[in-house]
């Protein structure tokens, strides 16, 4: 008896799925990073407390740290002082907005328990931007004069 057009195309997936697992099994296979060496696996934390490949002792004072893959954190501290921008759109239903700042262009949260007076969407405002873990957020928000 013949099989079904289904069961046929089940046999097809299922084999191309195991030759699928095959070929990753191959690719796991040459490239494994078993037998490195351990001295390749450390990375050192500098007094700054950015990670770097080279120890302690063998840097100089004013060198700056080497990039370690996986570091993604900036060097340069960043400004978090006063900032000027336009509150691009405020939701009063949800009570909160987003600002565009002029020196960066980013776009930053705010929230209306921030704000120190009455601001409305397309003023013109001063902030303070903070980070926060979900990014960035202005706090101390007032319309500029």
């Amino acid at each position: 008896m013949a099989d079904s057009f289904f069961k046929k195309e089940n046999a097809k997936k299922k084999a191309k799925k195991q030759q699928e697992k095959a070929r990753r099994r191959e690719e796991r296979k040459t490239s494994n990073n078993k037998g490195k060496g351990f001295e390749s696996m450390i990375a050192y934390v500098d007094e700054r407390g950015n990670l770097s490949a080279t120890p302690p002792g063998e840097r100089s004072p004013g060198d700056t740290p080497d990039p370690v893959p996986g570091n993604t954190e900036a060097s340069a501290p960043e400004d978090f002082g006063q900032h000027t921008g336009v509150l691009v759109s405020f939701f009063d239903s949800k009570g909160f907005g987003f600002i565009k700042d002029d020196a960066s262009g980013d776009t930053v949260f705010v929230h209306k328990n921030h704000f120190l007076g009455a601001v409305a969407e397309r003023d013109r405002v001063t902030f303070i931007k903070e980070r926060t873990p979900k990014g960035y957020s202005a706090t101390r928000v007032k319309r500029s004069e």
